[in-house]
């Protein structure tokens, strides 16, 4: 996944949000003005969240994309810094739309990752083991209801976690695949590099959080 994942006219509402895309998202540059309404509206959602102290406005802020696709999203931040707090979140709404469009395929990704990546990471992002479609598409949404509910580098670092554990299943099946379908062991190494890259973006902003430097 690059460091700016889309241009606003790739998307159409509803958006089916495919691995394709996923894989091959491309971004442009920042206007001044378009940044700082990233960067406000950013702060007000996580700000009208919190101070509304409601599960209700929480279930509405996760389930937005559902409703909405993803344009007003990816007008306001998808071509924000990385390491930014719109760009924290276009990643981890990106992160969920992809699993709930396909459970099973993440599911499968994820639970081969926990089998052959020797690290904690399947333990911080909070999934059960074995985990099938149904416990992928919670855990996207328990991921994204913690960051309204209150610890956002927590929920920052269990999103790169479950990055981390589906790249390495990603890598692991395109090395299976890799002399009877090279096609698709070529689409799977470029999802494995793709998650890869939006952990390693999501695990600095856990850290910029922490430090209260996440702008």
């Amino acid at each position: 996944m690059p460091d700016d994942f889309s241009k606003r006219g790739e998307f159409h509402k509803p958006t089916l949000f495919s691995g394709a895309k996923f894989d091959g998202l491309e971004g442009g540059d920042d206007p001044a003005r378009v940044l700082r309404v990233a960067h406000e509206s950013a702060r007000a959602l996580l700000s009208r969240a919190r101070d509304a102290g409601d599960p209700e406005v929480v279930d509405r802020l996760v389930r937005y994309t559902d409703e909405h696709g993803l344009d007003a999203l990816a007008e306001l931040w998808a071509r924000s810094g990385p390491h930014t707090l719109p760009g924290a979140l276009w990643r981890l709404y990106l992160v969920r739309l992809l699993i709930h469009q396909d459970p099973a395929g993440v599911s499968l990704l994820f639970q081969r990752g926990t089998e052959v990546l020797p690290t904690i990471d399947p333990v911080v992002a909070g999934a059960p083991i074995p985990a099938g479609p149904d416990e992928v598409t919670d855990l996207a949404d328990r991921i994204l209801r913690g960051v309204f509910e209150g610890d956002f580098p927590l929920a920052l670092d269990r999103a790169a976690a479950f990055c981390r554990v589906t790249a390495a299943g990603a890598s692991s099946v395109a090395d299976d695949q890799d002399a009877a379908s090279p096609d698709r062991a070529s689409e799977l190494t470029t999802r494995a590099l793709r998650l890869t890259t939006t952990a390693d973006e999501l695990s600095a902003c856990a850290r910029l959080a922490r430090d209260g430097a996440l702008e």
